[in-house]
């Protein structure tokens, strides 16, 4: 087996055309190297290079072909240990990102991956959007390292989080709705309102905040369209079939018949939170969740 020790021992005679030489620039003794040499052209069973003691040393077709792609192999050695010695302080590999909707229309996400691309351009960062749920399966099969989530009162064995972004709530609704005329509302005016929101097979969620709009306007509210993600329950408001209780940067989302109004007597607060693995092993992920808690606590300051 060829191994990279013969391969720049190689390349240095084809380079000084001259064993002595050659042994002297890699600091080795002459003899070494011939035996190094020899050992590669019985490996490969073919001769590299015309020996003379009268004229210098020369290349052979075969030796011409090898020393090419010596060369190349040389390079990604190079590279692979380049690359091995930055993963090993964090500065490269590959961090896998899962993600709620808010995340991105909140400028959470994107503002972590601006500051982390600028500190570990040699990290690679892929970003997949699911929900909460979702994302804490994914944490099990390995398919994301770190997440954007709704935070939870408990996280699953091994998963440790950190809330990073806090916003108000608005009302998503169609412009025909009674209400779109409206500045703004009050939680009473949304009484015997059809609510759109995401609610999974769980406690937590939407469903409290729907819980508090109703405590804070004194009715019960109900839940009569279940769907995966805002977007969705946008489209159905947009469309007449109710209004949905959103996170107020949501209304970056803007799409023909939509519109968002605040709710003046309802400050109750919506988070997102970091999550990632409690005994995280990659060094890039670890340096992924340390800049962007400190991000988050440079914006609290």
């Amino acid at each position: 087996m060829i191994d990279a020790r013969q391969l720049r021992y190689f390349t240095a005679v084809v380079e000084e055309l001259h064993f002595a030489r050659a042994a002297d620039r890699l600091n080795v003794a002459q003899s070494a190297l011939s035996a190094q040499i020899q050992r590669l052209e019985q490996d490969l069973g073919v001769r590299l290079l015309n020996r003379n003691k009268r004229q210098p040393v020369t290349l052979t077709d075969a030796g011409r072909l090898f020393h090419a792609e010596a060369i190349a192999a040389l390079r990604h050695i190079e590279r692979a240990d380049q690359i091995g010695r930055l993963a090993a302080r964090g500065l490269a590999g590959i961090v896998r990102i899962g993600y709620v909707a808010s995340g991105v229309s909140s400028g959470a996400l994107s503002g972590m991956l601006r500051d982390f691309r600028i500190s570990h351009p040699n990290v690679r960062v892929e970003v997949v959007p699911m929900e909460t749920p979702r994302q804490f399966q994914a944490f099990d099969g390995g398919e994301i390292d770190i997440g954007i989530v709704r935070p939870r009162r408990q996280y699953p064995p091994g998963i440790v989080a950190t809330i990073v972004h806090t916003e108000h709530l608005m009302v998503a609704m169609a412009d025909t709705h009674p209400l779109a005329t409206r500045r703004k509302l009050v939680a009473r005016d949304l009484k015997d309102q059809s609510f759109i929101s995401p609610q999974f097979d769980e406690d937590e969620g939407f469903g409290e905040v729907l819980s508090a709009l109703g405590t804070a306007g004194g009715f019960a509210a109900f839940l009569d369209y279940r769907v995966r993600d805002f977007i969705s329950g946008l489209g159905l408001a947009s469309a007449g079939y109710g209004v949905a209780v959103v996170p107020a940067s949501m209304s970056c989302i803007t799409q023909p018949g939509l519109c968002y109004k605040p709710i003046a007597d309802f400050a109750f607060p919506v988070h997102l939170a970091l999550a990632s693995r409690r005994r995280e092993l990659s060094p890039a992920v670890r340096a992924f969740v340390k800049a962007a808690l400190a991000r988050s606590s440079q914006a609290e300051a």
